[in-house]
């Protein structure tokens, strides 16, 4: 065994020292125009690619080798067990991943430890040793591919193709990735055996039957993205349109905020309804959005956007740091350390504050605001217990703070006279969760505000209603609701839950599943309409037809009693994606027919 680890070794070290050599050179570039540490999530979600292809290429190549079946037959041929023969190969190709991936990772991060005044916290070490994981799951995954019988071979992609769609974060984000890692490990053992064109069986076939469905269903979500796209070429597409219809939710996004107010306004039976569709032709109209959908958390991976912000005046870089919960400061014309700023003086962050517009700092439920005479940051807003940051809107005037369950405005000057908290700010409920706002207009009234909520994101999906809500806050604080307009989308409900019916157990499931290991964030906030009788027909008729043919099909097998009856309880629990899978995992028994005695003589 340790022979073949070591020839494999030398067998692909030069290729690997290549790499590595290459990888260094990249970072090392990219690391004297750019702080990798704080970098958005988008950036490391381009590394994590290249790096799981890398993997996923010598997996491919490695294994294709030994595939042959004179090298395949040359392989086993040794006395050892299959598995201690995998274990060899594997344990090779991981630490070739780890001199290319994981030590240029390990030496960049060394060098902008020990040589830069810019943080590194322990979350970027840990994310060196995510980006391994991502690269060894790519690797496995190419293996797998290889080794499994051809019918078989997308079964494992279907886990690097739902693994950035997790909401896991830090630590579980670890987690998850070592469990898929664990998972594909245990497939490439299971199909690493003599008769490579035969599936494994016993738990192996659990251990691929599992991912080969869920494939099986992304695979017929694809095609229905090839469907819509025929629809767009058609020009018929509710999103492509030359014009968009009067009262749709494509219109509402698109208008202009004065004219949203105006559609929204058309029917209200409010008393001033025609006063302020007046004003609002001539008003000025603050247009936004969810602005931070994924809320900072401590020891994160990655960043959903720097978290750093520039003293202007003092020429002075603030970056956060994890560790610490404090900013650290660095001048950015000799860069050199200047010291650090804590919250309200030198005391930690209650949660890592992410810098947003106008020298704010938004954590999680506080709103600090960093005062560059004083080099103090200093809390202004405090939301309730339970509520979370969503947006924050400052033009110097007003301040509008949106959580995930109200929208709240405070006087902006009370945040240049002075240093405490903010209070007697207005309150106005949302009408619905974040996850499927698109759009918030506000009108300043002589006494209030005119606030228009639009909610049509994820329509398409079936994860929200479609709407737009107009309510009043006056000076007060007294909510009046002005007008509620439905808005249509243009899809039908078919099309609106074709990612369900296809599967509802896969996507129940995946929806489940997405949020585990993670903090509540406004983007996960939904509110899913009751879904229309005709798609829960459509979806029960399809597991019924999937169970008879299911059935009919586990007959012309030659599984066993226990593996048929398992197969049937998956076509009837997850449907069409299970009655595909098993079209392509269980082939139909062959027949041999025996010649009877005494009749050859009379075929000749």
């Amino acid at each position: 065994m340790k022979d073949l680890f070591n020839a494999e070794l030398r067998r692909f070290l030069p290729w690997a020292l290549v790499y590595a050599a290459a990888h260094q050179a990249i970072l090392l570039f990219l690391t004297r125009v750019a702080d990798l540490a704080q970098q958005p999530d988008e950036v490391y979600l381009a590394f994590a690619a290249v790096y799981a292809l890398s993997g996923l290429l010598l997996g491919l190549y490695q294994m294709g080798g030994y595939r042959r079946p004179n090298a395949w037959l040359n392989l086993l041929h040794r006395p050892l067990v299959p598995w201690r023969i995998a274990l060899a190969l594997l344990g090779a190709g991981a630490a070739l991943l780890a001199l290319a991936v994981l030590l240029p990772l390990l030496a960049t991060a060394a060098w902008q430890d020990a040589m830069t005044p810019r943080v590194l916290d322990l979350r970027h070490w840990l994310l060196c040793g995510a980006a391994l994981l991502l690269t060894l799951a790519g690797y496995a995954t190419g293996a797998a591919a290889i080794l499994l019988p051809r019918r078989a071979a997308l079964a494992p992609l279907a886990f690097l193709l739902l693994l950035p769609a997790a909401y896991a974060t830090g630590m579980g984000a670890l987690l998850l990735q070592a469990l898929v890692l664990a998972w594909l490990l245990a497939l490439v053992l299971a199909a690493f055996k003599p008769d490579v064109e035969r599936l494994p069986g016993g738990a192996g076939a659990w251990l691929l039957a599992v991912p080969m469905q869920v494939m099986m269903w992304l695979l017929l979500v694809l095609a229905g993205f090839g469907a819509e796209l025929l629809w767009i070429a058609q020009g018929t597409h509710p999103n492509n349109l030359a014009s968009a219809p009067a009262g749709s939710a494509k219109q509402a996004d698109n208008a202009e905020g004065p004219d949203l107010i105006v559609a929204g306004l058309a029917h209200s039976a409010h008393p001033d309804a025609p006063l302020w569709r007046e004003q609002a032709a001539i008003s000025e109209i603050a247009t936004f959005g969810v602005g931070i959908p994924v809320s900072p958390a401590w020891h994160e991976l990655t960043n959903r956007a720097p978290m750093e912000f520039d003293d202007e005046q003092r020429r002075i870089r603030w970056v956060f740091s994890h560790d610490l919960g404090k900013f650290v400061g660095y001048g950015l014309a000799d860069r050199q350390r200047v010291g650090e700023l804590g919250a309200d003086g030198d005391a930690r962050f209650p949660t890592p504050p992410l810098p947003v517009e106008g020298g704010l700092l938004a954590g999680r439920d506080t709103l600090h605001q960093f005062d560059a005479e004083t080099q103090r940051v200093l809390p202004r807003i405090q939301l309730p217990e339970g509520e979370f940051i969503a947006t924050v809107r400052y033009d110097g005037e007003r301040l509008a703070v949106m959580s995930q369950r109200a929208l709240y405005f405070h006087d902006a000057r009370a945040m240049r006279q002075g240093q405490g908290l903010l209070a007697g700010g207005l309150r106005v409920p949302l009408p619905g969760p974040t996850g499927n706002l698109q759009r918030v207009d506000v009108m300043e009234l002589l006494d209030g505000y005119l606030v228009s909520f639009t909610l049509t994101r994820l329509r398409h999906n079936g994860k929200g209603d479609s709407f737009q809500q107009l309510l009043k806050v006056d000076e007060a604080g007294v909510v009046t609701d002005v007008a509620r307009r439905e808005l249509s989308t243009g899809y039908g409900p078919l099309f609106t839950w074709q990612s369900w019916w296809l599967s509802p157990a896969i996507k129940t499931s995946l929806e489940a599943v997405r949020p585990v290991l993670s903090a509540p964030q406004a983007q996960a906030m939904l509110a899913p309409p009751p879904r229309p009788m005709v798609v829960n027909g459509v979806a029960l008729g399809l597991l019924l037809v999937s169970l008879a043919a299911g059935a009919w099909r586990v007959r012309r097998t030659s599984l066993s009693p226990r593996a048929k009856l398992a197969w049937c309880l998956a076509c009837a629990v997850v449907g069409l994606p299970a009655l595909m899978a098993l079209w392509r995992l269980a082939p139909l028994r062959e027949d041999v027919t025996l010649p009877v005695a005494g009749t050859e003589g009379l075929a000749s």
